[in-house]
């Protein structure tokens, strides 16, 4: 059993923990085995926290043979993408700066999943301050995709996408700011899911954007999200953004068909606004079909260009972040890698009136999407196509291309992405399911379905234990621009 362990669902190993055929000191020592064999490759870790978890793992044990089993994350292990506090343990934003900051207290999310019962793996890459792209020039290298490790994750998530898709890690907590949760999903072929903003708190995570920050988790499936959700959702008054809603069991939903419900398919996104891939046209084809068939009525719409949220996200983003580090900016700036300057320093020529008409515009994109609201449950659209190589990123591109993912941080709309399908070069690709403000029930309703129907989120890349990371070319700063 113990080789397989890896490769189960949350819900599959939360099943034998609760029966007690699976101890939770056993899944950790499987799991501690895997990190070891193939972190050197993969650089998913900053920081292992591998006592801590035989303490937990050790406790949640304990606790269960007395009859005091918490849920489905009990003795379930976990990791968070290294802007998370946790107390007396680094969290570092994958940053010089942050090199040696040890927080004295824990993150909402963290206490709420060492309150489930999780047990804490470790601390994993980012791009820098979550913002920056794949960098050279850190203290620790970039993440690895696992799929092919001369090429991206996707970020800034990175270690989350990487550490989920080798199978070290069954979940692991990502942010989304304008794509870092969805972005490595895509690329790396899990499960990944932003909520709408101010379901999950932002207490305790070092800060993008205030306005923008998401907080979510990636997972190898549309269940294991749901589980882990229930863990993370509830009002915080420690985050201004937090909001009071009552709140459904979110697995309860996956069992429901598609019938009666109406998706809005946005293909301008992959076909007008960025002229996606053949590989993501065909992928995003057969998966409409499969929702058709599975009962879902769809039917095309149009919202903004993509380059108009983006723009928007820009000019708010971009002030926010330089406004969270103009001290260290100003003090330290040459201990902040080439690429997070690279982004940051030009925010500095928007002017309060930007910022202000950004803001403006920013109301109205939420407010145009209402009355699509009234029409359909959800909305479908493209996600990333196969990963770039290292040296096909560059910074510039960072200003001159509009995502498909970002339009939904500016709406503040929920958005789980999922595999479906691999492109010519055996990589993955992913779909975006697009709810509704506080629609998650609805959209991991409609990814459980799709899952059942296919097998993309069952493909597993294939490692060699103990290898290292080969050599890449690093990424050019402010020259060249890969494809979608």
């Amino acid at each position: 059993m113990t080789t397989e362990l890896h490769d189960l669902s949350i819900a599959g190993l939360s099943t034998q923990i609760a029966a007690r055929k699976l101890s939770p000191v056993e899944l950790l020592d499987a799991l501690i085995q895997r990190v070891e064999q193939y972190d050197q490759q993969t650089h998913a870790f900053i920081t292992r926290t591998f006592d801590l978890a035989r303490q937990q793992a050790r406790q949640a044990e304990a606790e269960i043979a007395a009859g005091n089993y918490r849920g489905a994350l009990h003795g379930v292990p976990f990791a968070l993408k290294d802007i998370y506090d946790t107390r007396g343990i680094l969290t570092s934003g994958h940053s010089r700066v942050f090199i040696d900051r040890i927080p004295r207290e824990d993150a909402t999310t963290t206490a709420k999943l060492y309150d489930a019962g999780a047990v804490l793996l470790g601390k994993l890459a980012t791009h820098e301050m979550a913002h920056a792209g794949p960098s050279f020039d850190l203290p620790w290298p970039p993440a690895r995709n696992p799929w092919n490790l001369e090429r991206f994750t996707g970020g800034s998530s990175s270690g989350s996408g990487a550490a989920v898709a080798a199978g070290m890690v069954p979940v692991a907590l990502g942010s989304d700011t304008g794509g870092s949760i969805r972005g490595p999903a895509s690329l790396c072929g899990v499960v990944g899911l932003m909520p709408t903003f101010g379901l999950v708190s932002r207490s305790g995570v070092i800060t993008n954007s205030y306005t923008f920050d998401h907080c979510g988790p990636l997972a190898r499936t549309v269940e294991d999200c749901a589980l882990v959700l229930q863990a993370l959702v509830g009002y915080d008054p420690k985050d201004a953004g937090s909001l009071r809603r009552d709140l459904p069991r979110y697995r309860e939903a996956l069992g429901q068909d598609l019938r009666g419900l109406k998706i809005g398919v946005l293909r301008h996104h992959w076909e007008d606004d960025i002229a996606a891939s053949e590989d993501v046209r065909t992928a995003m084809d057969a998966a409409l079909d499969v929702l058709r068939r599975l009962g879902a009525e769809l039917e095309e719409c149009r919202v903004r260009p993509l380059s108009s949220y983006f723009d928007v996200k820009i000019i708010i983003a971009e002030s926010e972040i330089f406004a969270v580090h103009q001290k260290n900016l100003v003090a330290r700036i040459k201990d902040f890698g080439a690429d997070f300057r690279s982004r940051v320093l030009p925010s500095v020529l928007f002017t309060a009136h930007d910022y202000v008409q950004a803001t403006r515009e920013h109301r109205r994109m939420m407010v145009e999407m209402e009355p699509l609201y009234a029409r359909f449950d959800a909305f479908v659209t493209a996600g990333m196509g196969e990963a770039p190589s290292f040296s096909d990123y560059c910074s510039v591109s960072f200003w001159q291309k509009p995502s498909l993912l970002t339009a939904w941080n500016v709406t503040s709309q929920p958005v789980l992405m999922l595999p479906n399908g691999f492109g010519r070069r055996g990589l993955p690709l992913g779909m975006q399911i697009v709810g509704r403000p506080f629609g998650e029930t609805t959209i991991l309703r409609i990814g459980h379905a799709y899952e059942r129907a296919t097998d993309w989120h069952t493909r597993r890349p294939q490692l060699t234990p103990n290898a290292t990371a080969p050599d890449v070319v690093p990424p050019p700063v402010l020259s060249g621009s890969p494809d979608v």
